[in-house]
């Protein structure tokens, strides 16, 4: 979701930074704890008040000042995704907003959510989750300074299909020389 979020705003989620990233996380999972009562209304309360807050941010409201039309917003958010709504569904989502100004991180989570972005995503968003799960930092941040591990694993992880294990993505995070001397005694 973070990842998307991101991504959907400003169509630059593999530029996510890790302290965002675990920040936004943590803001996600506050409160919650798995197999306790009401765990999943702490969550869906805890995503609402994250897209609210989102939306909110400096750099979302320089994006999109509060003056951008319903139809433009949509359609910027639509640009971001690589064109992943469908007319209706950009359409509902400017009648969504042409009726409620103040649904913008509504209308931001629904573009977010949309099934054909998730599906387009997931490769990317699953290689960036590597970096920031086993080397704690982000695909360019040095020691590599640029792209290029990201783009290795995400063209490693297209041409099997997604299946990560077939393309020993998580053992080579696992046995890499960065992690082993960060995390293994």
């Amino acid at each position: 979701m973070i990842y998307r979020m991101h991504d959907a705003a400003f169509g630059s989620a593999e530029r996510l930074r890790f302290s965002t990233f675990l920040h936004d996380a943590q803001e996600l999972g506050r409160n919650v704890m798995v197999g306790q009562s009401g765990w999943q209304q702490q969550l869906e309360a805890n995503k609402r008040s994250f897209i609210e807050s989102f939306v909110m941010r400096p750099e979302f409201v320089a994006a999109y000042p509060a003056s951008l039309s319903p139809s433009d917003f949509v359609d910027r958010l639509n640009t971001n995704t690589g064109a992943a709504l469908t007319t209706t569904g950009r359409d509902a989502l400017v009648n969504v907003l042409t009726a409620n100004p103040n649904s913008r991180g509504e209308v931001l989570r629904s573009v977010a959510a949309n099934p054909e972005y998730s599906r387009r995503t997931t490769n990317r968003a699953f290689v960036l989750m590597q970096y920031f799960g086993y080397l704690r930092r982000a695909p360019n941040d040095p020691p590599d300074n640029d792209f290029s591990g990201f783009h290795f694993w995400l063209n490693k992880l297209e041409q099997f299909n997604g299946d990560f294990v077939a393309a020993e993505m998580v053992r080579a995070f696992l046995t890499s020389a960065e992690y082993r001397q960060r995390y293994v005694p």
